[in-house]
């Protein structure tokens, strides 16, 4: 059977993604960080592991990974979705402020790969996913370091593309649009209209959108394919 490892898997693109591979038959491992009561609903519903682990924590990466490997014996993928966002004019922004964008979305990838590559190396077989975001390819006004961050996830996954390609590990980033996820809650009903006016294909993205497009580049079918950018944007960015 096989097995994935998903970061920041409780709620928004990070529960479906959980959903998505367990309803194909995947054994599915999952971190979160404060959602509790949102990981265990999710755990029951899906046989899913859910792990408490903080990614941009070293000690806690590798132990969450352990534990994957201990319940499970190997993985197949490894998905980083955990994230945050942060509005701000740039000098406005505390620099413990972007440390913390960095710690989860940068530290947090190279932490996975770290403990998660090896088991993966050593069956010359795997699949390494970073959801970056549309931002990371084309930047956005008053969200730059988060920009950055993602921007640095494509970058890292380009690089560590070509490190591990040798070993047959394949790595991917998913760059999602607007999707309509609990991040876009302050949005009002015309702000989301205008979104999706905005938007060439018309409509806000879902979470599922990206699960499937996550299922895609693990599955046989993309078995070719490494080192990519998929943008799943409604046609929002066009690069």
């Amino acid at each position: 059977m096989k097995t994935v490892f998903i970061t920041g898997g409780s709620r928004g693109i990070g529960r479906a993604l959980v959903r998505a591979f367990a309803k194909e038959n995947y054994r599915v491992a999952f971190t979160y960080l404060s959602s509790h009561e949102a990981a265990l609903a999710l755990s029951k519903e899906t046989g899913a592991l859910a792990i408490r682990c903080d990614a941009g924590d070293d000690a806690q990466m590798q132990s969450a990974i352990n534990r994957a490997l201990s319940a499970f014996g190997h993985l197949d993928a490894v998905i980083h979705n955990a994230g945050t966002a942060h509005t701000s004019l740039v000098q406005d922004m505390t620099a413990e402020e972007f440390d913390s964008l960095y710690r989860v979305h940068l530290r947090g990838a190279f932490l996975l790969c770290k403990y998660a590559l090896p088991a993966m190396i050593s069956r010359q077989s795997g699949s390494v996913i970073f959801i970056s975001s549309m931002w990371g390819q084309v930047g956005a006004s008053c969200e730059s370091a988060y920009s950055a961050c993602k921007a640095g996830l494509i970058g890292f996954g380009k690089a560590l593309a070509q490190e591990v390609g040798p070993s047959r590990v394949r790595v991917n980033c998913i760059c999602p649009g607007v999707i309509d996820t609990d991040m876009l809650a302050p949005y009002s009903e015309e702000d989301k209209q205008a979104l999706r006016e905005e938007t060439p294909l018309q409509r806000l993205g879902t979470p599922e959108d990206i699960a499937a497009s996550a299922l895609f580049l693990c599955s046989e079918k993309a078995s070719f394919i490494t080192g990519q950018v998929l943008g799943v944007n409604g046609g929002f960015v066009i690069t």
